[in-house]
């Protein structure tokens, strides 16, 4: 495609899955910039640090740019055909169930759509899964048992307009801060609604909240099956909305009521006082929403929790009204399009059901498929067991790297290590997933791609090219589609746009749907070219109207193939005689798929089920007519369970999540200076009685450990910590630390229903690594210090910056050092030793440049590691100055910003308290006087720490 210059382009953020509108610009220079949509409906202007930040991510550094087998570089017809070959043989020779694809929520949903069409109605298959089933497949399965279908009732104006939110495992500030920020700005005009937060850790979040419930890990199904009781023996139900609309209400109540508060309060480990409080304040407030993140999904109980938060609002009628619902806020930017278009093992194309008969049947007549997949799937933890143990012989991950993100993620690597055949379609060349691969294959980037996305709302937004395409990159649905050719389905993966695809998966949707599904996009069926450039955000349903959808077996031409690559003469897998397989139950615990009719679904009336398209926004279920058989809700039964997982050896819960500024495993964020500034290393955090009683100090390194694995961190000792548990973050790989990929520890214990691993309930233990030395270094060039026991890098402005700590001290650091930053011969060093001490500094300079910088100590390193780090970028003529870099602070009226709080702007601590010994008495005046806080708002508790504590000194 062509790109004009100094244009803004409207797209969409890869990030999280709030779905935060974009402008971005290319200037003539080639230069990135980009700002917040102010008129998208997601974010209306309002971008999060790591949205802030994408221009930095957007250079071809590392990326693979052509495709190789073998490690060689190949063309594209010999990657493809031996792609498409090798599959073709496997499913010849041991089936269908042979293959399988992993794919991502970092898809685009075209993408998705094509990779699910090959894999469920080609290869005759579901072993598609997805890395969202490591988010949100507990929320699909809650759903579909208690609405009949995958269905977000709610919108983001309902935060906006409730009395009471209910955050519930749900670190909004640093996981979804624009939707945090929408929260914080509804307060400020309302300061009467009340908010309360659900998690063990005292997060950032908890600083907005007006009650903090520091819940026992997985006390949530407890929690929350308690309130149910507490409604009904308060008589705070809505009888007539449950009569009408529901069904199972007494059996839920009988089973919730055998839970007394006392049983609530050992299960939670919340006091009396504190449960009466909460279910007061809930039964009280018409308008409360309840969000959910992944505290809840991620767990061996996480589809029981979805279903007993939905039973506390189906009870009060809470659902489907503005400022009234359950609401999930899904992790990442496309996790809603994947499930629109069937991409997990466990669901078919349009929202139907690989259980149901006639889903399939609609779904193949309407791809004029040779086959369809007539069970479900192999999902996420399960397919790399039959990864492991041979099940599966060819297998096909995209945009993702489940080497770091999959639970026991050793074994994980090892079954991939183990494959006969493995292909990689990612845009990195490097990672620790593409490391394994016998095929890579080069796929766009965010800036290259064009597609759609589907946000927590159920809004579509296109995501739209600003960049060329660069070396021989193509898009993902291009290289699916490429190989779907090569295996003999030439017409059924003709497209040659992404609109193609997009109206292909839109009529669909709408196809023989008269309303009797949720999901219905039909309205875009006939969309083209043009159309799809200019497609604005909308929410579904947006059904269409009665105009003529495409008749199935009857797909239109796409206008052949526009990609010069031939298809090699490969067996046509469409001939093989499909397998017959017996019909099956549908999956244990979720709704059976319900027979079909012409029944309307009964929305709220500014919903009509003809309702045109735009910008209004929907919700469902507020007058019922839900998806099940006969249109009513399903309250679930649920009787609590307590899981003890700890161990004399192991006797600490580990629990795993992500930080502010960083995401997944830092594949794109790890490109960024600014977002590697505020937290720069993998960490643990514990509370000081457990730090005390391990003999862990703040800054030590710590060896965390479980039965699968260990990993080695920095502490930081917290009193936001629950006792008892730890915290650490899941994004570092081997990629940017020693031993950092904290998955490794986690186990493969799943929900029995959605298959959803239980990453936040890991037991644990922790010990003191007796480091015998400490390091900071930067350094120009990207460093490989991997003889040291613990190393971790992170980039800054002109280089890198590393921090280490090693177990013997008996090393020549100045051979280290000229190793680490890579001098040349005639390099200038200036060097200070006290080999008493244990103190070591020295400082490479080639020409006025710095090449590096490394300080030793036998303990953690005190040095101004942001002001080391921007010397890097600057000029250093004179000695003196030469000098305060191996003293490793400023001298003179430079001064030190300290750690960086603020990354949109890039304030530090240091700046933040000499403002308020200026006068500064409040994060607002902060912001007037240091812009930080001002933008993404992610940083204004981390401010507000600051402020109290230079306050409190100052009256002391």
């Amino acid at each position: 495609m062509e790109i004009e210059e100094a244009r803004e382009v409207r797209t969409t953020c890869p990030y999280c899955g709030v779905g935060c509108g974009v402008l971005a610009k290319v200037a003539a220079d080639g230069q990135v910039s980009v700002r917040g949509d102010p008129n998208h409906p997601a974010n209306f202007g309002r971008l999060c640090s790591k949205g802030s930040a994408l221009a930095e991510t957007v250079d071809l550094d590392g990326r693979l740019l052509h495709p190789e087998i073998h490690g060689r570089r190949a063309g594209w017809d010999e990657a493809l055909d031996l792609v498409a070959s090798t599959f073709s043989q496997t499913i010849a020779e041991h089936g269908p169930d042979s293959v399988a694809f992993y794919v991502s929520g970092q898809l685009l949903t075209e993408d998705y759509y094509v990779a699910n069409k090959l894999m469920k109605g080609f290869i005759g298959s579901a072993n598609i899964d997805t890395n969202s089933r490591l988010c949100m497949a507990s929320s699909v399965a809650g759903h579909r048992r208690a609405f009949g279908a995958d269905t977000v009732p709610g919108t983001y104006e309902d935060l906006e307009l409730a009395d009471l939110i209910v955050l519930v495992g749900s670190n909004l500030a640093w996981c979804h801060p624009v939707l945090y920020q929408r929260i914080a700005a509804a307060r400020e005009k309302r300061p009467e609604m009340k908010i309360v937060l659900v998690d063990p850790r005292r997060t950032m979040t908890a600083d907005i909240a007006d009650m903090h419930l520091a819940i026992a890990p997985d006390g949530d199904v407890a929690l929350f099956t308690g309130l149910l009781a507490y409604l009904g023996q308060h008589n705070a139900l809505d009888r007539p909305y449950i009569t009408a609309h529901t069904t199972g209400f007494g059996q839920a109540l009988f089973a919730a009521s055998a839970l007394d508060l006392a049983n609530v309060a050992a299960s939670t480990g919340l006091s009396e006082d504190e449960l009466g409080r909460f279910y007061s304040l809930f039964s009280a407030t018409a308008k409360t929403v309840t969000v959910y993140s992944q505290g809840v999904n991620q767990s061996s109980s996480g589809t029981d929790k979805v279903n007993a938060i939905i039973n506390c609002h189906l009870a009060t009628g809470r659902i489907g009204k503005p400022g009234a619902g359950p609401f999930s806020v899904t992790g990442q930017p496309n996790a809603m399009g994947g499930r629109e278009v069937g991409g997990m093992a466990n669901m078919l194309a349009a929202h139907m059901e690989v259980e149901n008969p006639e889903h399939r049947d609609r779904v193949q007549r309407f791809w004029n498929a040779p086959t369809i997949a007539r069970k479900p799937g192999l999902k996420a933890v399960e397919m790399f067991q039959a990864l492991a143990d041979g099940r599966i012989k060819a297998l096909w991950i995209m945009a993702t790297n489940p080497v770091d993100s999959m639970p026991d993620a050793d074994a994980v690597e090892a079954a991939i290590k183990g494959c006969p055949f493995v292909v990689v379609s990612d845009v990195l060349a490097q990672t620790d997933t593409v490391r394994h691969a016998h095929v890579r294959l080069p796929a766009a980037a965010w800036g290259e791609k064009d597609g759609t996305v589907t946000n927590s709302e159920r809004r579509i937004s296109r995501q739209r090219a600003f960049l060329e395409l660069p070396g021989e990159v193509l898009p993902d649905w291009r290289i699916v589609a490429e190989v779907g050719k090569r295996m003999g389905f030439g017409e059924a993966f003709s497209h040659a746009t992404p609109a193609e695809v997009f109206a292909e998966h839109s009529a669909l949707s709408g196809f023989e749907n008269d309303g009797a599904r949720d999901f219905d996009i039909g309205a875009y069926a006939g969309v083209d070219g043009e159309d799809y450039d200019a497609l604005e955000p909308f929410q579904w349903p947006a059904p269409s109207q009665g105009t003529p959808l495409w008749p199935a077996g009857h797909l239109p031409r796409k206008g052949g193939d526009r990609l010069s690559l031939q298809p090699s003469p490969i067996a046509n897998v469409a001939r093989m005689a499909a397998t017959p397989e017996p019909l099956i139950s549908p999956l244990a615990g979720e709704m059976a798929g319900r027979p079909e009719g012409g029944v309307q679904a009964g929305r709220q009336p500014e919903e009509s089920a003809h309702a045109a398209p735009g910008p209004s926004t929907t919700r469902f279920f507020a007058n019922g007519n839900f998806y099940t058989p006969d249109r009513k809700a399903r309250f679930i039964a649920i009787r609590p369970t307590t899981e003890i997982r700890t161990s004399p050896d192991y006797p600490l819960i580990l629990n795993t999540g992500r930080i502010r500024d960083h995401w997944h495993t830092m594949t794109r964020t790890g490109k960024s200076p600014r977002l590697s500034q505020h937290i720069a290393e993998p960490f643990v955090e514990i509370h000081p009685a457990d730090a005390a009683l391990y003999g862990i100090g703040d800054a030590d390194i710590a060896r965390v450990s479980s039965p699968r694995g260990e990993v080695l961190v920095r502490a930081l000792v917290t009193a936001r910590q629950r006792q008892g548990s730890l915290f650490a973050p899941m994004h570092w790989t081997d990629q940017f630390a020693a031993k950092g990929r904290l998955d490794a520890l986690t186990a493969p214990v799943t929900d029995p229903i959605s298959g959803q691993p239980a990453l936040k309930h890991v037991a644990a233990r922790i010990e003191k690594f007796a480091a015998k030395a400490f390091g900071f270094a930067v350094t120009r060039q990207r460093p490989g210090p991997d003889t040291t026991a613990y190393w971790a890098v992170a980039k800054c402005k002109a280089g890198w910056r590393v921090e280490l700590a090693f177990g013997d001290d008996d090393i020549d650091w100045a051979g280290f050092a000229g190793s680490l930053f890579g001098t040349s011969p005639g390099a200038e060093i200036l060097a200070y030793h006290d080999r008493d001490a244990g103190q070591h500094r020295i400082a490479a300079f080639d020409g006025d440049q710095l090449s590096g910088a490394l300080f030793v100590a036998p303990g953690p390193v005190a040095v101004s590691r942001g002001w080391a780090a921007e010397q890097l970028s600057a000029d250093h003529v004179d000695r003196r100055g030469r000098l305060a870099i191996v003293a490793g602070r400023p001298g003179g009226i430079d001064a030190d910003r300290g750690a960086i709080v603020c990354s949109c702007f890039g304030v530090g601590a240091n700046q933040i308290a000499e403002a308020v010994r200026q006068g500064c008495g409040s994060v607002a005046a902060i912001g007037a006087a240091l812009h930080a806080g001002t933008n993404c708002g992610s940083c204004r508790a981390e401010i507000r720490v600051i402020v109290d504590a230079q306050t409190l000194q100052a009256a002391e």
